[in-house]
């Protein structure tokens, strides 16, 4: 870049710009002098004039307004220009998600249009950054402007921030003044929509707005900007979470080109291991099969009684190389997302479902790792292989488990003495190992929703737990700690899979809690998995394990991926990595990548790019993980509120999931819908929250609601498109003393509760 011009030395007027020699172009900073001394120059004909630019020199001095313009550098308002307002010293930007992992780019995340085109910044890094963004982050950045009078923006990360949701979301309805929104939010109010701003939209249509306000009162109104879609006549109520949280959810063409031009993988670079039986166990409905289970007896005398177990997982990485536009989109989605009503891949069907799902008798390209079990459970080594395989038999875990049970059917039967029972064996002697090492035992139900052809709920409940699905799980867990030995001790970098122990505050919370049932806690805040196993023991012959299951829970930090490694409390674990579902979660494909690195097993690993990107990869995915877990939650509040929504005025069932100082959240038992209950509607009293105890205690008569409370509750209100219900309590509460908290023996003003409450 060409230094700054020199400064004047008159200082007794305005300085004047430094004219180029004839027949020469200005520099660029003398572009900027003059626009920023010379208040006549409205366009570009004066600064031409200016600068004398005739002839030849006309279209070269165009070119370079023009750059400087699309740099952001300087502005055009109608037909003026002028230099654009600079960048604060520490800004938010936004990453492209089409930049170059290498070269990245970034915009101000907030810009006054009137002042132009968003000024370009260059986001820098290197090996000492603490923090690495990626393509699609948003960062808090700091700004530098360099030394020259021509700003050439640099910005170094800070920090990586979550991005907000959109800002307007909602549903149209209309009525008999014309048509409103129905917001998703919760948390806003509905708004009119004038005719004329309705676009295309008709009623029930998903919509985004923009909000604006009109009158002296300043009424906010809404104007449709774009029409998403009818997730009624679509049978796809997801599309509200899908695009209230941003979740892509179309392909690029780029990346469905490259899906369909992959070929499927030779023998080339891999071991031969069709003839071994591998076999997957996955739900039903499955339609990809990324991992796939071996177990024999190890005839190694100096291992009586041992097992070789073999897990085999889809090689995504020999299709998903880095720089690719498979490899941008899936980092980009993080993870696949699962709705009752659809799937948001993170791959494209040609790869999840096609060249990297493992069918029954076709070849597929596999990472494999092999691990020898003693009789008690024990790893003793394992070793990792790519390969070649061929699956012997698709199962779902009903299928298995009946095998197991004794009600084999005519494609288990065969398979049941060469196959599951050395799987169910090998199982055996791994729980051995695990009840010994004590994981976090809280097995708390999923209930599952069924919809019909049409998309609306048919069914809701609560699968079986069987020893089908304890065994995959405890296979896949032993895969993965494989996967982070074998990386530590090639000293390689990887993204661990980390859970930290829980925070003081939040162990202090429990104490107090479990304080009011007379169950203790060690009062040290070193705490180990097996020391919740405990207090759930308790709890469970005390006849309260809802109430405890639900604060131990609470009292748990959020698992996320990290290049650090701080260990997994829950599974009671020194180091943990994600590697057995890489078609679904982006994590999971660079430990492969990390692995045939390490191992030699391949030129499509981990790139030394790669490498000095974890934490921002760490930071991005733990990050969309999260957004996919509220979608799928959101979703799944959403067609229950539409289930039930034609029953208002019906009774139910219900435990209090949640305990605030504004009321309580009631989870029904049949169907797992949550709903809220205003604390002024409780009763004739006035309850405070007693956090200790995590319930509303009555002032006067000491009755109290507490968490875990089994309670009859009726519905009165129910918000499908914010997927709310509100309830009226029916239950007495149990009698004790009145609230600690009681500030007073006045009782506050209130209004009484429900005529469904028997007065006392």
């Amino acid at each position: 870049m060409a230094k700054p011009p020199t400064k004047s030395k008159n200082t007794s007027g305005p300085r004047r710009t430094r004219m180029p020699a004839a027949d020469a172009l200005p520099t660029r900073e003398q572009l900027l002098e003059a626009l920023a001394q010379q208040s006549d120059i409205k366009g570009k004909r004066d600064l031409a004039k200016v600068f004398g630019i005739r002839g030849d020199m006309r279209r070269p001095f165009k070119a370079m307004l023009n750059e400087l313009e699309g740099e952001g550098i300087i502005t055009r308002t109608r037909k003026a220009l002028r230099r654009t307002a600079a960048l604060p010293h520490v800004t938010v930007l936004d990453i492209p998600t089409d930049a170059d992992p290498d070269d990245l780019h970034a915009f101000p995340a907030q810009w006054n249009e009137e002042e132009g085109e968003k000024p370009r910044v260059q986001v820098i890094g290197g090996r000492d950054a603490r923090v690495v963004p990626a393509p699609g982050d948003r960062i808090l950045a700091r700004i530098d402007a360099g030394e020259d009078d021509v700003p050439h923006y640099t910005a170094k990360a800070m920090k990586i921030l979550d991005k907000p949701r959109r800002a307007h979301i909602g549903i149209v309805r209309m009525d008999d003044d014309g048509a409103r929104l129905i917001p998703v939010e919760r948390k806003q109010k509905e708004m009119r929509i004038p005719l004329g701003d309705l676009l295309d939209a008709k009623d029930g249509d998903l919509v985004e707005v923009e909000v604006k306000l009109s009158g002296r009162l300043m009424i906010p109104r809404a104007k449709v900007t774009s029409v998403i879609g009818n997730p009624m006549s679509e049978g796809a109520i997801s599309l509200i979470a899908i695009h209230a949280l941003e979740i892509p959810y179309r392909f690029p063409a780029s990346v469905i080109r490259e899906a369909d031009e992959a070929r499927e993988a030779t023998l080339k670079g891999r071991e031969d291991w069709r003839e071994l039986p591998l076999i997957t166990i996955d739900p039903h409905d499955a339609k990809d099969h990324d991992d796939a289970v071996h177990a024999e007896p190890d005839t190694d005398p100096t291992n009586p009684d041992g097992h070789i177990v073999t897990v085999a997982i889809a090689d995504v990485a020999a299709y998903v190389r880095p720089g690719t536009a498979l490899d941008r989109e899936a980092y980009l989605r993080g993870n696949s997302v699962y709705f009752p009503d659809r799937v948001v891949p993170m791959l494209p069907e040609r790869i999840s479902n096609e060249l990297c799902s493992l069918k029954e008798g076709e070849p597929r390209a596999a990472l494999a790792v092999r691990m020898v079990f003693g009789a008690d459970g024990k790893k003793r080594n394992h070793s990792f292989h790519r390969i070649l395989m061929r699956s012997a038999a698709k199962l779902s875990y009903q299928q298995a488990q009946a095998a197991i049970d004794g009600n084999a059917d005519d494609k288990t039967g065969p398979l049941l003495d060469p196959i599951l029972r050395p799987l169910y064996a090998a199982y055996d002697a791994m729980t051995k190992a695990r009840d010994k090492r004590g994981p976090l035992d809280l097995d708390l139900p999923e209930r599952k929703i069924i919809l019909d052809e049409k998309g609306l709920v048919k069914d809701i409940h609560t699968p079986e737990r069987l020893d089908a699905h304890r065994l995959i799980e405890e296979m896949m867990i032993a895969a993965n700690v494989a996967a982070a030995e074998t990386l530590e001790q090639k000293k390689s970098a990887l993204l661990y899979r980390v859970h930290d122990e829980p925070s003081s505050e939040k162990l202090q919370a429990l104490r107090d809690f479990l304080g009011s049932l007379d169950i203790a806690i060690k009062k040290s805040d070193s705490v180990r998995a097996s020391d919740f196993n405990g207090i759930l023991a308790q709890a469970r012959k005390a006849g309260n394990i809802e109430q405890v299951s639900e604060m131990v829970l609470r009292s748990q930090a959020q698992a996320e991926y990290s290049p650090e490694n701080y260990g997994h409390f829950g599974l009671n674990l020194d180091r943990y990595a994600h590697f057995t579902s890489p078609i679904r979660r982006y994590a999971d494909l660079i430990v492969h990548r990390a692995l045939i690195t390490v191992l030699g097993i391949g030129d499509d690993g981990l790139s030394e790019s790669e490498i000095l990107k974890l934490p921002g990869i760490a930071q991005h995915i733990s990050a969309t993980e999260r957004r996919a877990m509220n979608a799928e939650r959101e979703t799944s509040d959403r067609l229950l509120a539409q289930f039930l929504a034609a029953q208002i005025g019906a009774r139910f069932e219900g435990r209090i999931s949640g305990v605030t100082r504004s009321g309580l959240f009631v989870r029904l038992l049949e169907t797992g819908a949550d709903g809220f209950i205003p604390a002024s509607t409780l009763g004739e009293d006035y309850y405070r929250y007693a956090e200790d105890q995590q319930a509303m205690v009555g002032d006067r008569t000491g009755e109290k609601f507490a968490l875990g409370d089994r309670v009859t509750v009726r519905l009165l209100e129910a918000a499908p498109v914010a997927g709310a219900l509100r309830f009226e309590l029916l239950s007495e509460g149990t009698r004790g003393n009145p609230s600690s908290s009681r500030r007073s023996t006045k009782r506050p003003p209130r209004s009484y509760g429900p005529k469904g409450r028997k007065k006392r």
